[in-house]
């Protein structure tokens, strides 16, 4: 870049500048969307004019990157709010370490840490380097040409030009009121007690263009094909002897196996055979779905760490092995089945909540990274486990925000009232703005008993209460614009919840419903 090296500070600058506009005392909301749009077509912009495009495997991150930005301001429940926002920097990582040479599929998980690693390196160090060596250049360009210094015509100009412009400029405020109180606003920019906060604008503006400067240095300069690491020759050559590796996995094997028969006999078997060992159902299911879960986690990473270190020196090795791995594996799917039932179980007595919600999803998309590491420890490519992990990964997040994970909520628990069930609306209502629509949707629907209906109106009228409150101290910038808000304030405008009555003299506010019941506001809705 350093034929177009007066075009790329400039850049770097304005983007640095266009975080202060979009971030400086702004709420997040569509405005880390809108960055992440500069950024990529600020970067793509000066190496397309420097002759470097991507590598086609760049163009499906760059896709990836798209989906979850746009879902930073779609969803504003955390776990979502917190995945969508980290992967877009993730991927965005990603493709700048990879742009030239679109490597990402073959990398491995040392290959991850030395590319993120350099980048870190790259942001401080690269924009300092590019520096030094453009002026070197344009030094010994001077000493061939050296034409005259604009700098002191640039003072003078600027001397003379002011006391005109103050001259002119008093003569119009005073013939325009309107002209006068916007120079007044003008002039109130200059004031001295605002220096500090300009001076610290000016060092974060500074940083972020350095920054940004030195991660689109990386791209052009850093991110050429590299060996990839343990690809030719394992980083930690295989030291453990297959009789010791057997041991460990054959004790875990059986293990596994005697636990899964008493799954057998009193879990699936049913209630009865719980509550004769003096267990209720209730309290089965509390004693641990957790743990198992964490048991297949570790069982995965006991299981890459053993199919790396192990000496297989023959087929039959191989094959026993592998035998061992497919048991063990097959085995953790049951723990898996049987969390997965554990949480159900919760979930009947209690009803869903978020992390429920998680953990009822990660234990399909780990269900499915054992089965992929099982399929890759067979075929001998470990490397592409890191692969499969970010896969899932991604999977995982996805999954997450398509599914909407309040609105979920709130179909489940609300469909758990047609079986008898009881509501906890006041739950319900503590959910983000994401859950409004879908409890509009409901109330309107007319399918729940009338007690529930009216919990669900007191909740709704608590909602655009707190939703009111909130509005006073918000951000109402474009900056800060968020869809899931605006959606479900739409909604909530839209709902008719007349026989509702909002006492909000006392803190916390209650609603009184139409059959006379009063209920408490005690889980403020979480607009901010």
């Amino acid at each position: 870049m350093r034929q177009q090296s007066t075009l790329f500070w400039l850049t770097a600058l304005a983007l640095g500048w266009c975080a202060d506009l979009l971030f400086w005392r702004h709420t997040p909301g569509i405005s880390f969307a809108v960055y992440v749009l500069l950024t990529l077509t600020g970067g793509l912009a000066l190496l397309f004019r420097a002759g470097i495009a991507p590598k086609r495997s760049a163009w499906l991150l760059l896709g990836l990157i798209a989906f979850f930005a746009a879902f930073t301001f779609i969803r504003a429940e955390a776990m979502s709010q917190f995945l969508s926002h980290v992967l877009t920097l993730l991927l965005m990582a990603l493709l700048v370490i990879t742009y030239r040479s679109g490597d990402w599929p073959n990398f491995g998980f040392f290959d991850y840490l030395t590319g993120f690693f350099r980048l870190a390196l790259s942001g401080l160090i690269a924009p300092l380097r590019f520096w030094l060596d453009t002026r070197r250049e344009a030094s010994a360009a001077e000493k061939e040409t050296r034409p005259a210094s604009q700098f002191w015509p640039i003072v003078r100009g600027v001397a003379l030009a002011l006391p005109v412009l103050a001259f002119f400029a008093s003569l119009l405020a005073s013939a325009d009121a309107v002209f006068s109180a916007r120079l007044t606003l003008l002039l109130d920019l200059f004031r001295l007690e605002n220096l500090p906060e300009y001076l610290f604008r000016a060092v974060y503006v500074s940083l972020i263009a350095w920054t940004l400067a030195g991660v689109y240095l990386h791209a052009e300069q850093d991110s050429q094909p590299r060996p990839l690491i343990g690809a030719e020759k394992p980083l930690v050559p295989a030291f453990l002897g297959f009789t010791e590796a057997s041991i460990v996995l054959g004790s875990i094997v059986s293990l596994f196996a005697v636990f899964v028969v008493i799954q057998f006999q009193y879990f699936f078997g049913g209630q009865a055979n719980i509550n004769l060992q003096g267990f209720t159902y209730a309290e089965y299911a509390r004693r641990g779905f957790g743990e198992l879960v964490g048991a297949a986690f570790f069982s995965l990473l006991l299981l890459l760490t053993l199919a790396g270190l192990t000496q297989r020196k023959n087929n039959t090795q191989q094959q026993v092995f592998g035998l061992l791995a497919g048991l063990m594996t097959a085995l953790v799917g049951v723990m898996l089945v049987s969390a997965y039932q554990r949480l159900a179980l919760y979930e009947i007595a209690y009803g869903f909540s978020a992390l429920r919600l998680y953990t009822h999803i990660f234990i399909f998309w780990l269900a499915g990274l054992m089965a992929a590491a099982l399929a890759l420890v067979l075929a001998n490519q470990l490397r592409r486990v890191a692969l499969a992990c970010l896969l899932a990964a991604l999977g995982f997040s996805a999954t997450l925000l398509l599914l909407n994970v309040d609105g979920f909520i709130v179909r489940q628990n609300v469909a758990r009232n047609l079986s008898g069930s009881e509501v906890d609306v006041a739950y319900l209502a503590s959910l983000s703005s994401d859950a409004i629509p879908t409890l509009v949707r409901d109330f309107n629907a007319g399918k729940v008993d009338v007690f529930t209906h009216e919990r669900l109106g007191a909740a709704l009228l608590c909602a655009r209460n707190s939703a009111e409150k909130a509005h006073q101290r918000q951000d109402t910038s474009w900056q800060a614009f968020h869809l899931s808000r605006f959606w479900a304030q739409q909604s909530l405008n839209s709902v008719n919840l007349q026989g509702y009555t909002l006492n909000d003299s006392d803190s916390p506010a209650s609603v009184t419903v139409p059959g006379g019941q009063n209920y408490s506001c005690s889980f403020d809705y979480l607009w901010d």
